[in-house]
């Protein structure tokens, strides 16, 4: 049996895990899902009081999640959802992690490609300059377009109402928009080229509109390292929601059955 690490996305808090963790651990692995730093209280609780959000940084959420994989029994297969894709690409670069998989993965700095549908999934939040310094959150209609665009507008609503929380504004804007133009290594480079870098999955869904299938593949195909497994398995019709809409099931068995074939 393994230990699983599940790192939950923007928009969204590790409930929105809630159906993947008694699902593995009734096969017998052990699921740990963190928080973001802050983040450890209810949904409810970050609507009310979201200073939290605004405030967190990647470079701290990164340390954090790096903390709690080293206090671990061993090393963990690392799944991160959304914007979690991207941490887990940090975790992996890093050395943690004996597999990895990331759905519908936001890329971390070098994927230059920016589909319409996420431009406009997008826009909500980059809108307006002064939401790269707040906590920056989706109406339910906007929400629908950007998340589940596959559901009813009640099903839709019925997440949103469960699950959905603003997201720092600043992490849209520097890593949603600007990241690719800002001379230097951002805070989400990873070295493509690392040797070392455990095995990696990339999971797209068909349909979603935020992370569409093109940003996914663009993703994988940058990691060119020799000796490195990197592979890339699309979900037809699927939204980003990917993990808690029906038929959820099947992704998380393709996660970790690839997982633990491939885990080093």
């Amino acid at each position: 049996m393994s230990t699983i690490v599940l790192v939950h996305g923007l928009w969204v808090t590790p409930r929105s895990w809630e159906h993947w963790i008694p699902y593995y651990e009734s096969q017998g692995h052990t699921v740990v899902a963190p928080a973001y730093p802050g983040f450890e209280v209810e949904v409810e609780a970050l609507r009310a009081d979201p200073a939290p959000i605004a405030a967190v940084t990647v470079p701290e959420t990164v340390a954090h999640l790096e903390k709690v994989i080293a206090a671990l029994p061993e090393q963990p297969i690392i799944m991160g959802h959304s914007f979690g894709g991207t941490l887990t690409q940090l975790l992996l670069d890093r050395g943690h992690g004996t597999a990895g998989v990331v759905i519908d993965s936001a890329p971390p700095e070098g994927v230059r490609v920016s589909p319409p549908s996420q431009i406009k999934s997008l826009f909500p939040i980059l809108n307006n300059p002064a939401k790269r310094h707040q906590a920056a959150g989706f109406t339910p209609e906007q929400w629908h377009y950007a998340f589940t665009n596959t559901l009813s507008e009640t099903d839709s609503r019925a997440a949103y109402d469960r699950y959905a929380i603003p997201a720092p504004g600043s992490w849209v804007w520097a890593y949603g928009l600007l990241a690719n133009f800002t001379p230097g290594k951002q805070e989400t480079w990873v070295d493509f080229g690392n040797e070392n870098r455990a095995p990696l999955l990339f999971l797209a869904g068909g349909a979603d509109h935020i992370m569409p299938p093109s940003v996914n593949k663009s993703n994988a195909h940058h990691y060119q390292a020799a000796g490195t497994i990197t592979e890339y398995h699309e979900f037809p019709g699927r939204s980003h929601w990917t993990c808690a809409e029906p038929g959820w099931e099947q992704v998380a068995d393709k996660a970790l059955d690839w997982a633990l074939t491939n885990a080093r």
